[in-house]
Order: C-alpha cells, then structure tokens, then sequence
C-alpha cells in the first residue's frame, strides 16, 4: 500500500468514526483506537496520541452548539475540570509504564461499557433545588436550563467530593485510552451529583476538549503524536462528526445503535486477543 493510499482509507475512515461517533453519542476515539491497531497496525501509544488530538478538535464543535443553547453549566465544568486535567495529565505521565497488553484490555473493557450504556435507557433522576453540600453552595454550582420538552428546570449539585474522585479517573482513562469518556463522566454528573441528564451531557462535552488538551500537551512534550497520522485522523473525525451532527434528526438511531453494539463487542474481542 503506497502512502497516498493509506492516507486516503485512513481519512475515509476518520470520517465515517466520526460520523458515527457523533450521532451515537460515543465520540471518535472509541473507534479511531481500534481502527488504527488492528486495521492498520499502528503502536497502541501513537494511535492513542492521534485520536486524543481528534477528540479536541471534535469537542471544541460540539461544545460551541451547546453553549449557544443554554445547557452548558461553566462553573461547574471548570470546577470539575480540576480532577479531569489532573487525572488526564497522571494518565499521560504513567502511559510509558503500563504495559501495551492492559491497555489493549482496558480499552475492551471501555468499549464493552459503552455497548451496553447505549442500550440501556439513560436514567432521568429527579432534580433538586436546594442542597447541603457546602461546596456545591458556596460556588454556586446550581443553575436553570430551558428544554424544549420540560421547559424551565433549576437544579443544584450534591455529592461534589464523590464527584470529583470519579471525574480523575474518568481523565485519568481518557488520557490513557485517547477517548472522551463521556460514558463516565455523564453518570457521574447525572446519577452521582444529580444534575438533569441534558445539562450533564452538555457539560461532559464542554469538558472533553479541555481534559484531551491537558493530556495532548505531554504526549506532544514525549514524541508520540506523529503528525502525518493525526492531520488525517483528525480532519476526517471532524467532517465525519459535522455531519453526524446535521443528519441526526434523519437517522433512524435504533436500528443503527443495535448494529453498532455488536460491532463494538466484536471489537473489543478483538482488542483483547490482540493484546
């Protein structure tokens, strides 16, 4: 396979990782990893390094329509993300000395994880307007969103602590795998902290981009980000994802979404044979 070849299929299939990423709400990274290691033979490490710099340039989109609505809450996201940079910056450090075969079996377990989060239907936990978490109180984390379906909804936060000891490991695993985690971080939001499920979403998307960014940095500091990889990777993920986003109202997202479950267990088997 000449270069110009490889370039071609790997952009092509950034983009459809993209695209589907996007309207199944998985992001890039789950598939981009293991796109990279067993069709085209690329090093766990330089793959992960590629998809982290896509799961930016994905985000940074996501989170612009996001904000424009209303549903992103920035205190807490930058009151979180001070656990997620932290775990994402120890995540890149102790890269080198993990062991390529437990990170082939945590990304299986991941991916495993993420099939069955989109099966099963996400959780509406009731909301609550007043709290006893003092920190949750004292920087005034609550805040009111407006849903077409639900209207007006206030809310304020508890469970802070827990919050943010589930938010390092969840950037501590994205910087590890090169994913978004979004399928940790939402939970944690939502049935942890009980913050409404769209405003979670918005959140985690908010701050994916920046947990990648922070992990980025020192992967870029050790060499492993290998340009003539990412450009393709990441360009292609972003188009894909563009126009996920614009063809989801069109998609009929049960079909596709059973389809693509077992395409991740099948996957994931593979990652971990592989490891």
């Amino acid at each position: 396979m000449t270069p110009i070849v490889f370039l071609v299929i790997l952009f092509i299939g950034s983009l459809l990782a993209g695209l589907l990423g996007s309207i199944l709400g998985i992001g890039g990274g789950a598939i981009i990893v293991p796109l990279l290691t067993i069709f085209f033979h690329v090093p766990i490490r330089i793959a992960i390094a590629a998809s982290i710099v896509s799961v930016i340039a994905t985000s940074s989109g996501g989170a612009i329509a996001f904000l424009r609505d209303g549903l992103t809450n920035i205190r807490v996201a930058m009151f979180l993300e001070l656990a997620t940079t932290t775990g994402a910056i120890f995540g890149a450090l102790i890269t080198k000395s993990v062991p390529d075969r437990l990170l082939f079996i945590l990304f299986a377990v991941v991916l495993m994880w993420s099939a069955i989060a989109m099966v099963r239907k996400p959780k509406e936990v009731e909301t609550l307007i007043t709290s006893n978490d003092k920190i949750a109180n004292k920087l005034k984390l609550g805040a009111t969103i407006t849903t077409e379906r639900e209207g007006k909804i206030t809310y304020t936060l508890v469970k802070t602590k827990i919050g943010l000891a589930m938010m390092f490991c969840a950037g501590m695993v994205s910087s590890l795998l090169g994913i978004g985690s979004g399928v940790l971080k939402v939970p944690a939001m939502d049935l942890v902290m009980r913050m409404p499920l769209k405003a979670s979403t918005a959140t985690s998307n908010f701050m994916i981009g920046v947990t990648a960014a922070s992990s980025a940095i020192i992967y870029l500091a050790e060499g492993q980000v290998d340009p003539i990889l990412t450009a393709p990777v990441a360009v292609g993920v972003v188009i894909g994802a563009t126009i996920g986003s614009r063809k989801l109202k069109t998609v009929n997202l049960n079909s596709l979404r059973y389809l693509f479950v077992v395409v991740l267990f099948v996957v994931a088997v593979e990652m971990i044979f592989k490891a």
